[in-house]
């Protein structure tokens, strides 16, 4: 079995007790995302599988993106260093691919007219939705100018047997690609793949320039050569052993309503590209495990932006600020409204270098705290302690006007050309003449360890 398989992972998790079987029936609509909801406000995040859903012998599972250890296990890392180790991997680019003959996910097949999506468990997950929605599904298309390849999370609606409705509304490669396509007359050839390793969908998300393909920055989270098939309709190549690959191709000049659909803002979005995308094959594994993730205000729909969020931000702000130690996209700013940047400040003046920066990577920011290194940027309660001890509004607050910061396309408080007003915070200690921190002694606090056994 390759390191790159998403079953190595799931036998793991199994093993290790993480995976919640459900043996009852549920319901396609609405049951497996109100559960995960529920499970979500009381801060539980177990992986769920449910083997039996209405209408489908296929098992659906959910929420194996939902933590930071999830990510971990897949790098061999601990959870709370994910964002640390991404950022060092997705620079190491692996170029060179290896194509696997024969690859699992070709033991069954569909093709033209056999095609039906209504065979896979497509969940309809809130009310608000326009219909069933593939959540969980990269898609991958090539530049057709420079032959690079996309991969990315991408929503779409189930319209017919063979027909998905897509929207391009990040405005990013992906809708960039198809425009170049487009703008032939051409309809763009791509592949949907659900059901794969962690690292890939971390892999996603790299920021990279347009004619850079996304499969060398995903083969550098593995350390190693991406493993990659060949699609059967279409000239496209994919992980080699995703549950699911369907393909075919976004058509040029056709549009259609798509949505409205949850976000991961937790607002109803009718933002969309109202774009089709038409089937050509479904193949898939042996004893396949369909994987839904939980769309709106979800851990599992945000920690993985976060993540990369974070280390992208790091990589950016430690070429000119080396003495950054941390950098944290909480869920409560939906994973990329907001960041916490800790440092070891070494002159007046580099809380706002560093928030002018991270502003400057990341359009979608909208809130960047900077805190000194002795603040835990993980643990919300202690940046919103050091904002009430470090903070005077009318000095350290720095306000870039709504007419001059473009913002993320789905955030709602945003105008109609998705423009966003910013606010940068320097919650950091002046270097001299502060109050001291009250601080334990250290020698008496390995002493005391002893004593928490009474604690228990």
């Amino acid at each position: 079995m390759s390191k790159q398989d998403w079953r190595d992972l799931l036998k793991k998790w199994e093993d290790d007790g993480e995976i919640r079987h459900v043996p009852d029936e549920v319901k396609k609509e609405y049951e497996i995302s109100t559960l995960m909801m529920d499970l979500e406000k009381e801060h539980r995040y177990p992986i769920m599988q449910f083997d039996n859903v209405e209408g489908s012998d296929i098992p659906v599972i959910t929420n194996t993106l939902g933590t930071r250890d999830r990510f971990g296990d897949a790098m061999g890392v601990d959870g709370k260093h994910v964002a640390e180790e991404y950022a060092k991997r997705v620079k190491n680019r692996i170029e060179e691919h290896t194509l696997i003959e024969n690859p699992p996910f070709m033991a069954n097949s569909m093709y033209g007219g056999d095609v039906d999506l209504y065979k896979l468990p497509i969940i309809t997950h809130f009310p608000i939705d326009a219909g069933a929605y593939l959540t969980s599904g990269h898609v991958i298309a090539k530049d057709p100018e420079s032959g690079a390849e996309t991969v990315g999370f991408h929503r779409m609606q189930l319209k017919g047997k063979n027909k998905l409705g897509i929207s391009l509304h990040s405005r990013q490669r992906l809708w960039e690609y198809f425009r170049r396509s487009e703008e032939k007359g051409e309809n763009l050839e791509a592949a949907i793949v659900i059901g794969v390793h962690p690292n890939i969908s971390l892999g996603s998300q790299a920021a990279i320039p347009y004619d850079k393909g996304k499969f060398a920055s995903i083969a550098g989270l593995f350390g190693e050569s991406l493993e990659i098939a060949d699609c059967t309709e279409i000239d496209i190549q994919v992980p080699a052993y995703a549950e699911f690959v369907i393909e075919g191709e976004i058509l040029a000049n056709v549009r259609e309503k798509e949505g409205p659909f949850a976000e991961f803002t937790n607002y109803a979005c009718h933002r969309s590209t109202e774009n089709v995308f038409n089937v050509k094959a479904i193949h898939y594994r042996q004893n396949p495990i369909f994987h839904d993730l939980t769309p709106g205000y979800s851990s599992e729909h945000i920690t993985v932006v976060a993540i990369q969020r974070e280390g992208d931000l790091l990589n950016a702000l430690r070429n000119t600020l080396p003495n950054v130690k941390a950098v944290h996209s909480p869920l409560s700013g939906c994973g990329i409204f907001h960041c916490f940047i800790s440092m070891k400040k070494i002159a007046e003046g580099q809380a706002a270098q560093a928030i002018f920066a991270a502003f400057a990577v990341d359009h979608n920011l909208k809130m960047a705290v900077v805190v000194d290194e002795d603040v835990d940027v993980f643990n919300e309660q202690e940046v919103l302690w050091a904002m009430a001890t470090r903070l005077q509004a009318d000095r350290d607050i720095f306000i870039v006007p709504q007419s001059m910061g473009m913002g993320e396309t789905l955030d709602p408080s945003t105008d109609e050309l998705s423009r966003t007003a910013k606010m940068g915070i320097d919650a950091t200690k002046p270097l001299e003449g502060f109050s001291p921190k009250i601080e334990m002694n250290h020698d008496v606090e390995k002493a005391v360890k002893r004593l928490h056994k009474y604690t228990k």
